[in-house]
């Protein structure tokens, strides 16, 4: 049985990691977050020791590893700016990290997150969950059966309706979230290179704080996309069920139904982690050096491909 830490205890996805502590049958010895909205632990583990401090939680970590009862893994569900961080202090406390997306917002985090991996013989696993979900390895496996030569034609849609809460929160700074392309985006993209190959081309249209745009060319595919966290946004078909979300590939016409499944998908990734088939730090350099492209780009005008949600002035 291994023993984890949890930051960010108090966020959104830190659920989804107790479950998958919980499910692959560990368990959660502490917790820490500054916010003590953190009532949802008893559903999983109410003997975990909890922190709202920092420097506490750190000071505990350490006495655990002196007294010789070490802490295995520490999951990261903090802001994205902290990340960074935090997968260090994990590293150089004997722990290895699990990290959620976006994994860093620069790839020369990377660079050096890879020296500490080097410095402490630890590693960081991340969450790259599309990359186990089902329908999307069978998207992988079909285009690497494809003879023809010719790219693929891919819409890819994200509408995920969100209150005034949002722009009021670290998810509404730049400089703290990486914008709505990285904190929302980011898994779509590694998806993308996941299954089509290497980014040849990456082109944005529209970048605002609610919703943005573009068009990528990867080996084996071009890519027309569209985020946006505005339901005005979502199609009338979603509104008329009452519908908030909206989330949609298309690959030549078809569409990949990978809508199921999201739920679980934590728990795949921690099985393939404790099985030494995790998703380390180079894995996602593309995807990161893809949102950090789109975040600092010029917008393009909207001529050849761009996606159908967006319309050409004077149209």
């Amino acid at each position: 049985m291994k023993k984890f830490a949890i930051i960010g205890a108090a966020g959104y996805i830190a659920p989804r990691h107790m479950m998958a502590i919980r499910d692959t049958g560990n368990v959660l010895v502490a917790a820490m977050d500054k916010n003590d909205s953190v009532g949802i632990i008893d559903s999983y583990f109410p003997d975990a020791d909890y922190f709202t401090e920092f420097e506490r939680f750190d000071r505990h970590v350490d006495l655990m590893r002196r007294s010789g009862h070490p802490i295995d893994f520490v999951s990261i569900c903090s802001p994205n700016y902290l990340h960074d961080s935090h997968m260090r202090f994990a590293m150089r406390s004997g722990a290895d990290a699990i990290c959620e997306k976006p994994l860093v917002l620069n790839t020369h985090n990377i660079d050096g997150l890879q020296e500490v991996e080097k410095d402490t013989g630890k590693m960081v696993n991340t969450i790259l969950q599309l990359r186990v979900h089902p329908a999307i390895i069978a998207l992988k496996e079909k285009v690497a059966a494809h003879k023809s030569g010719e790219k693929f034609d891919v819409d890819l849609t994200y509408i995920t309706s969100r209150g005034k809460w949002y722009l009021q929160s670290w998810k509404g700074e730049q400089a703290k979230s990486g914008g709505i392309a990285t904190n929302i985006g980011v898994h779509f993209y590694d998806m993308l290179h996941f299954v089509f190959g290497e980014l040849q081309t990456n082109t944005v249209h529209l970048n605002e704080v609610t919703r943005a745009a573009g068009y990528l060319e990867y080996e084996n595919a071009r890519v027309r996309w569209f985020l946006s966290i505005d339901e005005n946004d979502l199609p009338a078909a979603a509104k008329e069920k009452g519908a908030r979300t909206f989330r949609s590939i298309t690959a030549n016409g078809e569409e990949i139904e990978f809508s199921g499944g999201f739920t679980d998908l934590h728990t795949v990734s921690y099985q393939e982690i404790l099985a030494g088939r995790g998703f380390g730090l180079e894995e996602n350099r593309v995807a990161i050096e893809t949102v950090s492209h789109i975040r600092d780009a010029k917008l393009a005008p909207l001529t050849g491909d761009f996606h159908p949600f967006l319309k050409p002035s004077g149209s």
